[in-house]
């Protein structure tokens, strides 16, 4: 028996339920982990920067090798699909519902070998679940999180679905009672186990460079987009653990978080140990944005 909830979901061209959908066992995702995925958010029923989420699909894949198997099209007219069928399960209107979409894909079913084969077809997998945001509380007085060393491998920048090394900095977090693991490499920050992380230090944003030792969050562009709205300086730097420490504001930011402040790191505060001016302009820019993107999709 299983205890999935009845979610629904997309399977390989079928449109299902989650305790129904079924894979091989030599999926080269369960094998290997040999996948991409992808999450997006909606809002109101209507998709939030899905070209975006799409393009870094797109990125993912591309360094995988494996063929993307549908158009940003086809993507979106499936996930519209999902938002309405877990609206409609729950009895709900879509645009009452905020949701996330995940988007998986794996290089498909052959026998276990190292060695990409080339001759098969991708397993494809989507489903739509509730989104959870941050808390009230967590808004108003930033939360808490950790520090630790980054152990994962260096090609950070594929959303790959081998997320073992994200597991272990994540569950470091949850045994210390806090919200993130924010990860350095040779002294250097890099992310979050499951976010991107921002400085702020006299009134100016830092972020880390978009190489191959982050993923680049689609959230980076929209920071950038409030920045300059917002006149806030901003740069994407390689930024020192000591920067970390003592910057005057730390803000996480993900599709399920948006934007974030940290008011606490290793059991000490950021800065006043308050959410800041900083994080405070780029809260409002980000739900102008969202605003905006309904306004647009309503057009």
């Amino acid at each position: 028996m299983t205890n999935l909830p009845p979610l629904p979901c997309y399977l390989n061209g079928e449109f299902t339920r989650l305790p129904d959908a079924k894979i091989s066992v030599m999926d080269r995702g369960f094998i290997f982990g040999d996948g991409v995925y992808e999450v997006a958010p909606v809002y109101n029923g209507k998709l939030f920067r899905f070209e975006h989420h799409m393009a870094r699909l797109d990125r993912s894949l591309a360094e995988m090798r494996i063929p993307n198997p549908m158009t940003h099209r086809e993507w979106a007219d499936m996930a519209l699909k999902l938002v309405a069928s877990y609206a409609y399960i729950n009895g709900i209107s879509a645009e009452s519902t905020n949701q996330l979409i995940y988007i998986q894909v794996t290089r498909g079913v052959a026998m276990r070998d190292h060695v990409m084969p080339t001759d098969i077809t991708p397993t494809v997998f989507v489903m739509s679940n509730v989104m959870k945001p941050p808390t009230a509380q967590q808004h108003s007085q930033g939360v808490a999180c950790v520090t630790a060393d980054d152990f994962r491998w260096e090609k950070a920048h594929i959303k790959a679905t081998s997320l073992l090394g994200a597991v272990f900095a994540r569950q470091i977090s949850f045994d210390a009672g806090a919200l993130e693991t924010i990860m350095f490499r040779h002294g250097f920050l890099s992310e979050a186990a499951a976010s991107n992380v921002w400085v702020v230090k006299d009134g100016k944003l830092l972020g880390t460079p978009k190489d191959n030792l982050v993923l680049e969050g689609i959230r980076y562009g929209l920071i950038e987009e409030i920045c300059r709205a917002q006149g806030i300086d901003f740069a994407l730097r390689r930024v020192s653990r000591q920067e970390v420490l003592d910057a005057d504001e730390v803000l996480l930011s993900s599709a399920t978080k948006e934007v974030l402040a940290v008011t606490q790191i290793d059991g000490k505060p950021v800065g006043s140990g308050q959410p800041g001016p900083v994080f405070a302009k780029l809260y409002a820019g980000y739900q102008q944005a969202k605003a905006q993107a309904q306004q647009d999709a309503n057009a």
